[in-house]
């Protein structure tokens, strides 16, 4: 039997905390809680978590510096950012240092189950990542099914759950030129927001570890287009 995925949520604001903790337990996850870094850095420390539900502004440190934390100490937990509506930059900077996801205040909380269920598809497998397809290009090999890329030495390139989801978009579609809307919704199946910089904050991550590998540019910005992926792919089903 699977277990429940277990999620931290951390916000300084107890009834926050405890309105998400048990609507989040009724939802069938296991949860736990934190107020503070400190009680944050404890429970990374001490348990084994498979998402965290962060909150930018804690009182005693910033959850922007403790999600560059846990993309240092463990990379496969996904994170979903936690902002006031107003904080358009802690958005796209979380995005930059490797957050999944984020998600304004005030919100409905079955939007933030919603959310999690999306990035725990990306990140842990399901239907989604259940293919063993790999693809070759540029030099490069990437694998559907360890959701994995590797240089042609061998040597790994780490991409978090977002980054990989949005490359398997493009290596799916080699060629073909996709817009914001039509990444934002292959990757998060949800609609862009007028101020939503997602797609483009995931997209420089993108090639800026993966560029670093190749000698020609993997992708093309088209004007008032989108995003166009210009190596050619191989793309080889397993047995």
């Amino acid at each position: 039997m699977t277990a429940s995925p277990h999620v931290l949520v951390v916000d300084d604001d107890q009834e926050i905390r405890k309105l998400l903790g048990r609507y989040l337990g009724e939802q069938g996850f296991r949860v736990s809680l934190a107020g503070s870094k400190r009680e944050f850095l404890d429970r990374v420390a001490t348990e084994r978590l498979d998402i965290v539900v962060l909150d930018v502004l804690l009182p005693d440190g910033s959850g922007l510096d403790l999600c560059r934390y846990l993309r240092q100490r463990a990379p496969q937990v996904p994170v979903i950012l936690v902002t006031a509506l107003k904080e358009e930059v802690d958005r796209i900077i979380g995005l930059e240092i490797g957050a999944d996801d984020y998600l304004g205040k005030p919100f409905n909380p079955r939007e933030l189950v919603a959310r999690m269920r999306a990035v725990l598809r990306r990140a842990g497998g399901g239907a989604v990542t259940a293919s063993g397809t790999t693809y070759r290009f540029a030099a490069l090999l990437a694998d559907a099914g360890s959701r994995s890329v590797v240089t042609a030495d061998g040597a790994p390139i780490d991409l978090t759950g977002a980054e990989f989801e949005l490359l398997r978009v493009f290596l799916d579609r080699p060629g073909r030129v996709l817009s914001r809307e039509q990444l934002l919704g292959h990757t998060q199946g949800r609609e862009a927001g007028p101020l939503d910089r997602s797609i483009d904050v995931l997209m420089s991550r993108l090639r800026r570890k993966l560029g670093a590998e190749t000698r020609e540019p993997l992708f093309k910005t088209v004007r008032n287009g989108g995003y166009q992926l210009v190596a050619r792919v191989e793309a080889e089903e397993a047995d």
